[in-house]
Formats: C-alpha cells, sequence, structure tokens
C-alpha cells in the first residue's frame, strides 16, 4: 500500500514538474513573441532611442571605470602615479579586446537568430560565448602574471616609479579579466534581445561600487594605486553577478545553460568569425596606447625636460578617458541600433534596415556635436580638475581641443562597420574596424611627431578620425546600393505569378 501510494505521489511530482516546464516554455515563448513585435514594428525613431539611450549611459558608465580610477588618483598629485594608471589602458583594451570578440559575436548572432524565432539557436551561442570568455579571462590572468613586468615597459611604463606603480595596479586587474570578459557577453546578450535596461543595471551597480570604493580605500585606508585597482577589481566582480542574476532569475529570453554550451568548433568559429571586427578595433586600441605612451615619453620630455615625459603621459592618459567617453556615445547608440538591425535585416524589413541606419547617424552625430562643443568649452577645467601639473596641464588642453574638431565625424565609421558586422559581411566589417587605428592611427603617431614634435602628437589622433571618416563614405553607400537591391528581391518573392490561360 506505501509503495503503491509513493508510486502515486513521484508520478503526480513528475507531472507536476512537466506541467511547470510546459508553463516556463509558454512563457518564454509568448516573450520572444512580444520582442519580435516590438522590434520588427515600433516606430524607428522611439526604439532607437529606447535601445540607445540606455546602452550609452552603459557604455559611458564603462569609461567611468577608468575616468574615476584616473581622477581619484590624480588627486595624490604626482603625474608618475597618473601616468601609471593612465599606461594600463592598453591591458583593459586587451581585456575588451576578448570580451568585445565574444560579446559583440555572440550579441550578433543571437539578434539574428531571434529576428528568425530560433531560440534554442541564441541559447547555444550565448552560454558557448559565456564559456569561452570565462577560459579567455583566466588565460589573460595566467599569462598577465607571468609575464607582468615585460608587459608593463611594453605599455610605456619603463621608468622606476612609473613602472612601479603600473606592476601595482595591473595585479588586481588581472584578477578581475574572466569577470570582465564574462560580463561583456552577458552585456551584449541583454542587448541583442532588446533588453538594454537590464544590461545597464549591472554597468551602474558597478560604477556606483567604484567611485565609492576609490576614495575610501585610496586615502581612507591609504592603500593609493592599489586602493584604486581594488575598487575595479571588485565593481566588476559585482557587476557581473548583477548580470549574471539577470538570465539565472528568467528575466531574460535567452537562457545561459551548461548543457547549451557547443561541443563542436563550429559555434565557437561563428562567434569568432563575426565578433571579430571589434577584437580588431580593440587591439588596436591598446597598440595604439602603446605607440602614442612612447611618443609622449620622447617629446614631453625633448619639450619640458626629464619631468616632461611624466607629464606628458599623465596628459594624454587623461584626454583618452574623457576622449572614451565620447566613443562610448557612438558605440553605445550603435550597440542599440545592433539588435533593431539584426531582428528588422533577418525579417528583410529593409525599409526599417534604412529607416534605423538613418536616424542612428543623425542621432549619434548630433550627440557628438553636443559633446564635444561641452568639452572644447570646458578643457581648461577638465584638465585642472585631475590636479595635473602645470605642464601636463597645458599639454592635456590642447590634445583635448584638436580631438574635439573630429568628434562628430566619429558615428559614420563606427556604424559602417558595424553594420556590416550585423548583416554578416566580415571582410568589409574587419577593414572598417581597422581602418581608424590601423590604417591612419598608427601612420599618424609614427609620422606626424618626428615633422611637429609635441604638437604632432597631440593632432595625431583628430587627424585619423578626419581620413576614417571619408574611408567610410563609400562603404555606407554601397551598404544603400545592396539595401536597394535586396528590397527588390524581397518584393519579387512577395509578388504572386499567375498563369496565362
Amino acid at each position: 500500500m506505501q509503495i503503491a501510494l509513493e508510486k502515486v505521489i513521484i508520478k503526480g511530482m513528475s507531472v507536476h514538474k512537466k506541467e511547470n516546464v510546459v508553463e516556463d516554455e509558454a512563457a518564454v515563448l509568448e516573450r520572444e513573441k512580444k520582442q519580435f513585435i516590438k522590434m520588427t514594428q515600433t516606430k524607428m525613431s522611439r526604439l532607437i532611442i529606447g535601445l540607445g539611450i540606455p546602452t550609452t549611459l552603459s557604455m559611458m558608465v564603462t569609461s567611468l571605470y577608468n575616468l574615476a580610477d584616473t581622477y581619484f588618483v590624480s588627486l595624490i598629485g604626482n603625474d608618475a602615479v597618473t601616468a601609471a594608471v593612465s599606461n594600463l589602458l592598453a591591458l583593459m583594451s586587451i581585456i575588451q579586446a576578448i570580451g568585445f570578440t565574444y560579446g559583440m559575436g555572440s550579441g550578433s548572432l543571437v539578434s539574428t537568430l531571434l529576428g528568425k524565432r530560433d531560440r534554442e539557436g541564441a541559447d547555444k551561442v550565448a552560454s558557448s560565448a559565456f564559456a569561452i570568455a570565462c577560459v579567455s579571462g583566466v588565460l589573460i590572468l595566467s599569462f598577465g602574471f607571468i609575464f607582468l613586468t615585460p608587459l608593463m615597459k611594453l605599455f610605456g611604463s619603463t621608468r622606476g616609479s612609473v613602472l612601479s606603480y603600473s606592476k601595482e595596479y595591473a595585479t588586481y586587474i588581472l584578477l578581475a579579466a574572466p569577470f570582465m570578459c564574462m560580463s561583456y557577453v552577458l552585456n551584449n546578450v541583454l542587448r541583442a534581445e532588446g533588453k538594454a535596461v537590464l544590461s545597464m543595471v549591472g554597468l551602474i551597480v558597478g560604477a556606483v561600487v567604484n567611485v565609492a570604493l576609490d576614495p575610501l580605500l585610496i586615502f581612507t585606508f591609504d592603500l593609493g594605486v592599489a586602493g584604486a585597482a581594488i575598487a575595479t577589481a571588485l565593481s566588476q566582480l559585482i557587476g557581473f553577478i548583477v548580470l549574471l542574476s539577470m538570465f539565472l532569475s528568467g528575466r531574460t529570453i535567452v537562457r545561459i545553460k551548461f548543457r547549451s554550451i557547443a561541443r563542436t568548433f563550429t559555434t565557437y568559429k561563428d562567434i569568432i568569425v563575426t565578433g571579430f571586427p571589434s577584437f580588431c578595433r580593440q587591439i588596436l586600441a591598446s597598440l595604439c596606447t602603446v605607440f602614442l605612451n612612447r611618443a609622449a615619453l620622447k617629446y614631453g620630455m625633448l619639450a619640458y625636460g626629464e619631468d616632461g615625459g611624466d607629464a606628458a603621459q599623465a596628459a594624454f592618459g587623461v584626454v583618452q578617458k574623457v576622449f572614451m567617453l565620447a566613443f562610448s556615445i557612438s558605440l553605445g547608440i550603435g550597440q542599440g541600433y545592433q539588435p533593431v538591425l539584426g531582428y528588422n535585416y533577418s525579417a528583410k524589413r529593409f525599409d526599417r534596415v534604412r529607416s534605423a541606419y538613418l536616424f542612428t547617424l543623425s542621432f549619434a552625430t548630433v550627440l557628438m556635436i553636443c559633446f564635444a562643443s561641452v568639452c572644447a568649452v570646458a578643457a581648461p577645467w577638465l584638465m585642472q580638475a585631475f590636479k595635473l601639473s602645470e605642464e601636463a596641464t597645458e599639454i592635456g588642453m590642447l590634445t583635448l581641443r584638436f580631438q574635439c574638431i573630429t568628434m562628430p565625424l566619429l558615428p559614420l565609421n563606427f556604424m559602417a562597420g558595424l553594420t556590416y558586422q550585423v548583416v554578416g559581411n566580415k571582410a568589409i566589417a574587419s577593414l572598417l574596424s581597422v581602418s581608424r587605428q590601423g590604417l591612419f592611427y598608427i601612420p599618424a603617431v609614427l609620422l606626424l611627431p618626428s615633422l611637429f614634435q609635441l604638437r604632432g602628437v597631440q593632432s595625431c589622433q583628430s587627424v585619423a578620425d578626419f581620413f576614417a571618416f571619408f574611408f567610410a563614405i563609400p562603404f555606407t553607400i554601397l551598404f544603400f546600393n545592396t539595401l536597394k537591391k535586396e528590397t527588390v528581391k524581397a518584393q519579387a518573392e512577395e509578388t504572386p505569378t499567375t498563369e496565362t490561360p
């Protein structure tokens, strides 16, 4: 009797479990359907702004991680300390290069798969990207500790005090590398399915923690540079936990599951190839930082004497952090545009693709004009706020104003590269991604300083952005011509053929 009763209970529990699974699946399908309708039918301006603003704020918050550390460290009043932290932008760019490769790669694929209503495929891509990001982050951590001193020297921290401070800061950043890489994947998957607000929450929580801990650890506990690094590492860990909880709590369409992790190389290849343009862009940013730091050290010393090298590195480091805020506007609006493009291109709503491109480009350009105007006017105050030396303030003020001239040109190059990345033309996407830094910035930073000394170092980014803008124009025209052909083809497929009697 007892055995029979146990069987009935077990059977009842099994049926109840199956019913819950069916209910959960139905709820996910309903969310997926609503999201598809939203992405393919909502008014374009409202959709782009709704997705772009949270994403832009998220990207700006990411930039504030570095800016906050640089600001609070600068209050110590030593250009060598500021230079050490600024030089490690190259290390952050390497970690971002890996994270963005998997994040942007998986995000582009997820938005396309959701546009095709293939949620299982999206789960597989997201879970696989999360797993490989974790492994890659651990590898960065390991190799970073093994080659710590050579890496710091490569990044431009060659002088005694700057090298020491850089090693101290890098130690904790490397410990956070796995969580940073995984966070980039979670962020981009959330954006890909149109949950930009959820991704913003995780970043904002991390930023608040970082800003709160910086002064506490640097000054109250007298940890100096190490305190800034610990604050950043802890904020990245907490931000990761918040983002992961979004997936574990069932608030997303895409799910991160162990059983969905791909067992074959094909999925990883698709993720890496799709995200490769982002890798090129970020790894070139790291390389450009290395060249800039070396040029700043050399020509800063020529212009201002022995301490001029540290002053120039500190000044360029601060300008780079401010410029990252500007670039995050283009990047953020572009990433808000990415899922709209993916959904509608897959659904063959080419009229909406065209509208999305034009509106996003116009919106991002207007924002950049506003940001550049504010920065140009406030340049002296911004440099003085970082408590730099008189020499560093003078160098930084002119450098920032040079860059403000070409800031409004940034969106076109980035928009063109992101568009080709999402629609699957990886060759053109990679070319556009490397053009700004690889084709134009590196030659500029190698050539202009030898011709114009420190002024050449200060103007090289503006020159690169000017040429990158014009380089993107023919590819933009090519995309719109292709879009016209795809529209005609789609209309021909929809037109019913009639038989003659």
